[in-house]
């Protein structure tokens, strides 16, 4: 049997159905990140990571090129979806949220499984965000100790969030024997 290296349509149709599932999460986890939002001192930017989340996951099932990007941006489209309210920017941020986490994947050549490849893309992600909230949002106007408090928690929220909870998401997949079934199986599964 010829080992692809490549994307097949069964890798795609696992990656979009891993978005989807995140895409009903990521509906409900607005509503939660909102509510945080009158508590003040940014406490809601602990909360942001969810959203990088769909990327690291899927990465961890298929381990292939492409799939960091694809599962984000079918998460944020099924998120507009879901939320019966189409929103290009939602996609926008889904695109370039995903690309941050595959070029962390790319780095290790998409064999790592470790913690701390998750963790580096979970920030990665957080990263990323903020020149687009910066251009279509408020941050300019924000005092320095705001702003480092805001980016703060936005990447402490990546790094826990979308990396340390989605590596036990597919710690905890991977115990099912479910992995097993799906994805790049002959790469390493530690490296890193």
């Amino acid at each position: 049997m010829v080992k692809r290296k490549g994307l097949t349509l069964t890798d795609v149709l696992i990656t979009v159905v891993i978005a989807l599932v995140f895409s009903f999460i990521y509906s409900i986890w607005g509503g939660v990140y909102t509510a945080l939002e009158p508590l003040g001192l940014h406490l809601n930017q602990l909360l942001y990571g969810m959203w990088f989340i769909a990327a690291v996951v899927a990465y961890f099932v298929i381990r292939k090129p492409g799939v960091a990007l694809i599962a984000e941006f079918a998460a944020a489209s099924g998120e507009t979806i879901v939320m019966l309210q189409f929103d290009v920017m939602l996609i926008v941020y889904g695109l370039i949220q995903g690309l941050a986490c595959e070029i962390v994947f790319a780095v290790v050549k998409y064999k790592s499984t470790s913690l701390m490849v998750a963790v580096a893309a979970g920030i990665s992600a957080a990263l990323a965000t903020f020149p687009l909230d910066w251009y279509y949002g408020y941050l300019g106007q924000l005092e320095t100790w705001n702003l480092l408090l805001m980016f703060g928690f936005r990447v402490l929220s990546g790094a826990l969030i979308a990396g340390w909870l989605a590596h036990l998401l597919y710690r905890a997949l991977k115990e099912t024997g479910v992995l097993k079934l799906v994805g790049n199986r002959h790469a390493a599964e530690e490296g890193f």
